[in-house]
């Protein structure tokens, strides 16, 4: 079956919830729904309802799971420091929701922003003596804000309209050489359509009008790619799907999934204090390269 749609959006029709089609999009070479909202129905949820309305508990999570992600947050400022020069500090945060990354990179000697456009968000930001710009990440900020050695754009790709508009932004606001570092869920990965197809789950990852854009390995590697990027780096993280095919249904409880939640921490960090952290990037590394993972962590360098 094929979908048209309009612009030119035509592709196979993979799934339809809540009224949005699912479509694996010939255009753009990756899933995206449709129809796609349009951009003031995306403002009004990300200035105002996205940390109220739709994650009320997020900050309160992720000031519990600090430690956690400060860890997640130094491999990323590892790798980035392995690819650039040593006085090449200067980097930016694209969605920076609460400040912890630019917070981070702060400590570690970074020249670190953010920019969201959350206000709540960026007030709990601010809080943290991070430096944040309370607005969209487009052309006219991105020209007021200037060059960059290093992006870091952490769940952001799957909510807009325009990817490869942004991929594109990415790339005009990097130094030649500048490292790109992108994170999308790894959506319509074997494990969640095993689940499906044969324990009946619903596709539960398919949430419109907040999840615009699903993503493989390859499907965003070849977006970078096509944006004047070579992928220098492939990882992931947690297959947390995992606990689904061992019988913890998380999809219909909250409370397991922080559950769940709470071990994929713990496998982290044991590997990290016990000395092993290179051996936890390395098996990371080793899943992604098999498609495998919660999300798709890519570093592109600009070329």
């Amino acid at each position: 079956m094929h979908q048209k749609t309009s612009e030119q959006h035509m592709g196979h029709l993979v799934d339809e919830i809540n009224g949005f089609q699912v479509i694996e999009c010939q255009m753009c070479g990756f899933k995206h729904i449709h129809p796609l909202p349009t951009l003031a129905e995306l403002e009004k949820i990300y200035r105002h309802e996205y940390y109220t309305l739709d994650k009320p508990l997020f900050l309160q999570e992720t000031e519990e799971d600090k430690n956690w992600w400060n860890a997640v947050y130094s491999d990323r400022y590892d790798t980035f420091e392995e690819f650039l020069p040593t006085t090449a500090r200067r980097i930016l945060d694209v969605g920076s929701g609460p400040g912890y990354f630019v917070s981070y990179g702060q400590k570690r000697g970074w020249k670190s922003m953010g920019i969201e456009p959350s206000a709540q968000a960026c007030e709990h930001a601010r809080g943290l003596g991070a430096e944040v710009v309370e607005n969209f990440f487009n052309h006219k900020t991105a020209t007021s804000l200037g060059k960059f050695d290093a992006i870091h754009a952490n769940a952001v790709l799957e909510h807009i309209p325009n990817p490869r508009e942004m991929v594109s932004l990415f790339r005009e606001s990097l130094v030649q050489g500048g490292i790109l570092c992108v994170v999308v869920p790894n959506d319509y990965n074997p494990f969640q359509e095993a689940l499906r197809t044969y324990e009946g789950y619903r596709p539960w990852w398919v949430a419109p009008p907040h999840h615009l854009n699903y993503f493989s390995f390859e499907t965003l590697g070849n977006l970078l790619i096509s944006q004047g990027f070579e992928v220098v780096l492939q990882e992931t993280t947690f297959p947390i799907d995992m606990f689904l095919l061992m019988g913890d249904n998380y999809v219909d409880s909250p409370e397991l999934g922080r559950s769940c939640h709470k071990k994929r921490m713990r496998f982290d960090t044991q590997l990290l204090h016990s000395g092993k952290n290179q051996v936890k990037r390395r098996f990371y590394q080793a899943l992604a390269s098999a498609g495998m993972g919660r999300e798709v962590v890519l570093f592109a360098k600009k070329i």
